[in-house]
């Protein structure tokens, strides 16, 4: 063989090797990345091949599959009540993806799972019968604020607070998932988007807004732990009226004619005066009142439940008049109904904060269990005295002070309300809050409840916590303890 002819064959035979080492590459290693690619067809066509999994609430599901008149995509997603749990479910759309529930067990929800396979269909890639979601909503408790909230903008979630199961979580106005969970629903997804109320935003979880007064619960917690007053009803040092420190702008209390001057912690949360909790931030600190804050969970940003809540935030950089707003629930403090709800969650558990969660398990075809969520991790946050304290003053406001409106009968309520300012210089109307917890002694039976009113439609002189949030919340703890 002359040498060009054998130049030309070894040159063809690395030609050869390299095509297939390239074949072997895409194959083996590549493969996997494009059948994942969201732009990959055949996924979503694999997807909706066969009927999708279940949300499971109350041990119905929440969800179905309709078969469509598609040509590769055989079934699409639907659902029962679709605007009443769209915030714990989210959607699973054809043409626009999936969102909450539905998008993080996405795979186990359409088969794809890895733990759902045997180590045979693991390797043939065979798509197995898919599984469910056993979710913790009470559907009593999610009616009752669904429907207390009714045509306002704003949510509201309620915790047991003995195990951290979510009971509820609304969030409004809603949406009907099944209209946006196929291929040509077009129209209304722009409409959605178009939204200045924004129907989409999970509100519960995904909008932290100053909390007002329902902060106050922190400083007070701060304040006894690090034992700036020695209980909820020794005389405070506030005088009223109270100078911001460094200027000469007064924090005025609402109720002007209220015993607010040097009063306790208890009197103080009953007629919520600011100038005491003003004042305590400032003397505590906003390292002190920051650790406590983090502490029931405000500035965790990895906070699941499973989905991912935006974190609350606690400020740094303070001087000490905007820390003293911050005592308020005021300058760059943010929460959300989840947070709040933790609050009275902890207080009311004895001091203990059980991990929330919306999910107690995920199974598969069988009812084998995946995943479980039963022994979530609990973290003390104040002492058990402490928290009792704070649960007393808490029945003092609901039982003769700003938060009348909460009282469930036969049944003990604490609660904390809240008037947040919202715009420059508090020009536009402000958001209502109330945050609480009830306990029925002849059951057991306990829940702690936060609700957030962003806008209610009314009159700026009407907006108030016991007015508009409170209300709210006493419907969905009187469903959680029937």
């Amino acid at each position: 063989m002359n040498k060009t002819i054998r130049n030309a064959a070894v040159f063809s035979l690395l030609l050869v090797l390299a095509l297939l080492l390239r074949a072997t590459w895409v194959q083996a290693y590549e493969g996997r990345a494009l059948a994942d690619d969201d732009h990959n067809r055949r996924k979503i066509i694999a997807q909706y091949a066969q009927p999708l999994g279940d949300i499971i609430v109350a041990g119905s599901p929440v969800t179905g599959s309709k078969r469509t008149a598609s040509s590769d995509l055989a079934y699409k997603r639907t659902y029962t009540d679709g605007s009443l749990y769209s915030a714990v479910t989210g959607y699973s759309s054809q043409a626009y993806g999936a969102t909450q529930l539905e998008g993080i067990y996405s795979e186990v929800l359409d088969g794809t799972d890895s733990r759902l396979k045997n180590p045979v269909d693991a390797l043939t890639g065979k798509q197995q019968k898919p599984g469910d979601v056993v979710t913790t909503i009470d559907p009593a408790v999610q009616k009752a604020g669904y429907r207390a909230l009714g045509d306002t903008k704003g949510a509201a979630v309620a915790i047991d607070p003995k195990t951290g199961k979510i009971l509820g979580m609304v969030s409004t106005p809603s949406y009907e998932p099944s209209k946006i969970s196929g291929m040509t629903d077009g129209d209304v997804w722009q409409k959605l988007l178009a939204d200045q109320d924004k129907p989409l935003v999970n509100r519960a979880l995904r909008q932290p807004l100053p909390p007002g007064s329902t902060f106050k619960l922190v400083v007070a917690a701060a304040a006894l732990e690090d034992g700036l007053y020695g209980s909820a009803d020794e005389r405070t040092k506030s005088p009223n009226p109270y100078t911001l420190p460094g200027t000469r702008t007064v924090l005025e209390n609402e109720n002007t004619a209220a015993p607010c001057e040097n009063a306790s912690i208890r009197t103080a949360l009953q007629y919520s005066c600011n100038n005491v909790f003003g004042k305590m931030a400032a003397d505590l600190g906003q390292d002190k009142v920051r650790s406590m804050a983090q502490k029931f969970g405000f500035n965790d940003t990895a906070q699941d439940v499973p989905v991912r809540a935006s974190a609350s935030l606690y400020p740094t950089g303070m001087d000490k008049a905007q820390t003293a707003l911050s005592g308020i629930g005021q300058f760059d403090v943010t929460a959300t109904p989840l947070q709040m709800a933790m609050v009275s969650a902890a207080i009311s558990n004895d001091g203990v904060l059980e991990s929330p969660h919306m999910v107690s398990k995920v199974v598969d075809a069988d009812s084998n269990t995946l995943q479980s969520f039963e022994d979530e991790k609990s973290q003390r946050i104040v002492s058990s005295s402490t928290a009792e304290q704070l649960r007393s003053a808490m029945v003092t406001v609901v039982n003769d002070g700003t938060g009348t409106n909460a009282k469930v009968d036969g049944a003990e309520v604490g609660g904390k309300t809240g008037t947040a300012q919202h715009g420059e210089n508090n020009s536009k109307t402000p958001y209502a809050w109330f945050t609480s917890y009830a306990k029925d002694s002849s059951t057991g039976k306990e829940v702690a409840v936060a609700v957030m009113v962003e806008d209610s439609g009314a009159a700026r002189s009407e907006v108030s916590g016991n007015g508009l949030a409170a209300p709210i919340a006493q419907k969905m703890m009187a469903a959680a303890l029937k």
